[in-house]
C-alpha cells in the first residue's frame, strides 16, 4: 500500500509515517517545513523517516497552485492522511492569515488533487476546538458545532464542511477526526507539556492558565496512530450501501463521510498533567497561576462511543506512562538543559 501524508515532519504526520513504514508500506511525505516553530526539529523528523528506503520526502507547500496535484498525479497513492495545518489555538490571534491559507487555501487544493486523482479513503485532520463553546459534556460527534472560539477552529470546521461537500460530489470515501490533546515523543514545542519542560530543566517558573483546574483529554501519540490506522480500513460507505454502525454513528445520508472523535474520553486536570511530570523530572516547578487566555475553553471531554463501535478498542495509555517517555525523548534529543 502507497500512502500520502502532509505534514510528514509535523508531530502528528512523523509518527504516522513512520508507522506505516514499520507496517512496510511506502510513503510520500508532503510538508512546507513553515517556521511557526523550530524548523530543525522537523528537518530531523524527516531525517528519521528518510532512513527508510519506502520514504520519500517532498518539501512543498499546498497552497502553492499545483504542487500537490503533480505529486499525486505521480505517486499515485492509495490513501492520502492529511495531517498539514497550520496549527495553533492562541497563534491565530496573532496570524490569522496563517490559517487561511494554509487551512483554507492549502485544502482546497488538497480535495482538489483528490478529485483529479481519487484514492480510496481520504482521512483528514480537525480538532476538539471545533466544539468551540459547547458545554455538553462529553463532546460527541452528533453535537452542533457552531460556536468555534478562534479562527484555527473556524477554519477547522469550514474543512470538515468542504471535505463532506467533496465526497458528495464526487464519491471519495472521507473520515474526518478531531484530535483530543495529543502529546508524546517527538512533540510540538507550542504546547504545554513541550513548554513546561523545557522551563522546569531551566528553573524558570511556568504559567498554569485556568489557575490549574481546566481539563484535556490527553491522548497519548501511539493511541492517536493505532486509532487512525484502523480508521484507514473502515472507509465509510457510499450512501445505499451500507447503514450507521451504531446510534452515535455520523455517517452522512449523502455521502460517503463520516466524522470521529479520536481520544480516550478520561479528562485530566492541568495541575495533575504538571505534577506527573515533575515526577518524570524529578524536579518541583515554580507555578505561576493564570486564568484561561481568549479562545481556550475550561473542558474537553470526548465522546467514545462511535470510536469504539468502528475500531473496538480505544486509547488508553495513562499520563503515568506517556509523560516519562516524553520526558526521555526530550533529553535525548535536547539533553538535560
Amino acid at each position: 500500500m502507497h500512502a500520502l501524508v502532509t505534514g510528514s515532519a509535523g508531530f502528528i504526520g512523523h509518527a504516522l509515517s513512520r508507522h506505516l513504514l514499520a507496517a512496510g508500506h511506502t510513503v510520500t511525505g508532503f510538508d512546507g517545513l513553515s517556521p511557526y516553530y523550530d524548523v530543525a526539529l522537523k528537518r530531523a523528523r524527516h531525517a528519521d523517516l528518510a532512513r527508510d528506503p519506502g520514504f520519500e520526502a517532498v518539501e512543498a507547500r499546498l497552497e502553492t497552485p499545483g504542487a500537490l496535484l503533480d505529486v499525486m498525479a505521480r505517486a499515485k497513492p492509495d490513501l492520502v492522511f492529511h495531517l498539514a495545518a497550520q496549527a495553533g489555538v492562541r497563534y491565530s490571534l496573532v496570524d490569522p492569515g496563517a490559517y487561511v491559507e494554509a487551512n483554507l487555501v492549502g485544502f482546497a487544493n488538497l480535495l482538489e488533487a483528490v478529485r483529479a486523482h481519487p484514492v480510496r479513503h481520504l482521512l483528514t485532520a480537525s480538532t476538539s476546538s471545533a466544539y468551540g463553546g459547547n458545554a455538553s459534556v462529553p463532546f460527541r460527534e452528533t453535537d452542533r458545532a457552531v460556536s468555534p472560539l478562534t479562527l484555527y477552529a473556524a477554519s477547522k470546521l469550514a474543512n470538515e464542511a468542504m471535505a463532506h461537500s467533496y465526497a458528495h460530489l464526487f464519491r471519495v470515501p472521507t473520515t474526518a477526526f478531531r484530535f483530543f490533546t495529543v502529546y508524546g515523543p517527538w512533540g510540538r514545542p507550542d504546547m504545554a507539556l513541550f513548554l513546561f519542560t523545557r522551563k522546569i530543566l531551566a528553573g524558570e517558573p511556568i504559567e498554569v492558565f485556568g489557575e490549574g483546574a481546566a481539563e484535556r483529554d490527553f491522548t497519548y501519540i501511539d493511541d492517536l496512530i493505532d486509532a487512525i490506522v484502523a480508521l484507514s480500513e473502515r472507509p465509510p460507505p457510499l450512501p445505499g450501501e451500507g447503514g450507521p454502525v451504531s446510534t452515535a454513528d455520523t455517517l452522512s445520508a449523502v455521502a460517503p463521510y463520516r466524522l470521529v472523535n479520536i481520544g480516550g474520553g478520561r479528562p485530566v486536570r492541568l495541575d495533575a498533567m504538571i505534577g506527573a511530570l515533575e515526577a518524570a523530572l524529578g524536579r518541583k516547578a515554580e507555578r505561576v497561576l493564570k486564568p484561561l487566555p481568549p479562545g481556550d475553553v475550561i473542558r474537553t471531554h470526548a465522546s467514545t462511543d462511535l470510536l469504539h463501535a468502528l475500531v473496538g478498542r480505544l486509547p488508553e495509555t495513562p499520563l503515568a506512562t506517556g509523560i516519562p517517555a516524553f520526558v526521555k525523548w526530550y533529553l535525548d534529543y535536547y539533553g538535560d538543559q
